[in-house]
């Protein structure tokens, strides 16, 4: 007979009391009422989507390529910075200004070795394009110091609706360092003037070293931000360790609990926290177990999906599949997986023209046409 350990003992009531406070939702299957349709093939790692206002794509490979889709066509576009392509790292979100028709200006996060250290970390920089190229490129934000581990950079950007910019940088690894120190990048979510300044209603403008450009602390790995059509509320996935992605609404100066708190314990079984909640922590309202390893987050308002409209894309890594989170309010009621046994979901958006898009490891990106 096999034994059971005090730390599996101890994980096992972990995970049945976290599932328990979680509701444990069950996943539906898959109601496959559309096809596919390859937009883009031949990309690694696809990150980032963006459109511009004559519906070209630009789309972000993680080695840190930007290439643009036109026609059907894939090119290159020319002097994108080098990345620092390790692990998790590499050329990573990219977004259009709000008012980008008038203003030009194209954002992007990526791994950079720029600053103190050796191996690199999350920068934000904004530049304009002109002839394929990137033209007018200005540094925005730079994390530090640099690190050569592999994992956690995040990243995603995100504007709201008042012309803030958001951003998520991972804490690097560093989790008993950096994500509850304000003083110290990673493990954070950024907000900044659409220039790079510091807004002057950030939470921790004026305290002594502090980084004021953070908004909220206590992450570990967002790689998902939306912005909510109804409420106007900053929507952001991250992922735990071993159990506990999390789904949070982002609030100024909140502390999401990373790694003070966690549903999950670490790769190799130790645990990480006792703690599932603490005063002063904020709740995420919903978390996974087991993880689901989610990227790519998507608010469906397109009529082209009457069953998904109003409710949350959020991609699966680990289980390679699309996630239907189905919503009431702010409230998690339903799960439904799509596109089941596609390949690693990198990313979903939904496009000006109403498709829900998908960036799949190793296939490029893909449509979904519904029946």
């Amino acid at each position: 007979m096999s034994r059971i350990t005090p730390i599996l003992l101890l994980f096992i009531f972990i995970s049945c009391t976290a599932q328990e406070k979680a509701n444990d939702i069950p996943i539906q299957d898959e109601v496959k009422n559309y096809t596919f349709e390859t937009v883009a093939s031949g990309i690694q790692t696809p990150w980032g989507m963006a459109w511009l206002p004559d519906g070209n794509m630009l789309i972000t490979e993680k080695s840190g390529i930007l290439y643009q889709i036109k026609n059907g066509t894939k090119t290159e576009i020319k002097n994108v910075p080098t990345v620092y392509n390790r692990g998790q790292g590499g050329l990573l979100d990219i977004v259009l200004h709000p008012d980008y028709a008038k203003n030009g200006w194209i954002y992007i996060t990526y791994a950079s070795t720029e600053g103190e250290g050796e191996g690199g970390n999350t920068k934000l920089i904004r530049a304009k394009l002109l002839d394929g190229a990137l033209t007018q490129i200005e540094s925005l934000y730079k994390a530090g110091p640099n690190t050569t581990k592999g994992q956690h950079f995040g990243s995603r950007i995100v504007f709201d609706n008042e012309g803030f910019l958001f951003f998520s940088a991972g804490e690097r690894g560093n989790h008993f360092v950096n994500p509850q120190d304000i003083t110290r990048d990673n493990g954070k979510i950024y907000r900044l003037n659409d220039d790079g300044t510091i807004p002057k209603d950030n939470p921790f403008v004026g305290q002594e070293n502090a980084k004021e450009a953070i908004y909220t602390y206590g992450n570990r790995n967002p790689q998902g931000l939306a912005l909510n059509p109804v409420t106007g509320d900053i929507w952001e996935h991250e992922h735990g360790p071993k159990g506990g992605d999390e789904i949070n609404i982002i609030k100024k100066a909140a502390n999401y609990g990373w790694p003070i708190v966690t549903y999950g314990i670490d790769y190799d079984n130790t645990i990480i926290s006792k703690i599932e909640e603490k005063p002063g922590i904020e709740d995420p309202i919903y978390y996974w177990l087991p993880s689901i390893a989610p990227s790519g987050m998507a608010f469906v308002t397109s009529d082209r999906y009457p069953d998904w409209k109003g409710h949350l894309l959020v991609g699966s890594l680990k289980f390679q599949y699309l996630e239907l989170v189905k919503l009431k309010g702010n409230e998690i009621i339903g799960r439904q997986k799509i596109a089941t046994e596609i390949g690693r979901l990198r990313n979903v958006a939904q496009g000006p023209d109403g498709y829900i898009y998908i960036g799949v490891e190793g296939k490029g990106i893909l449509k979904i046409i519904p029946n």
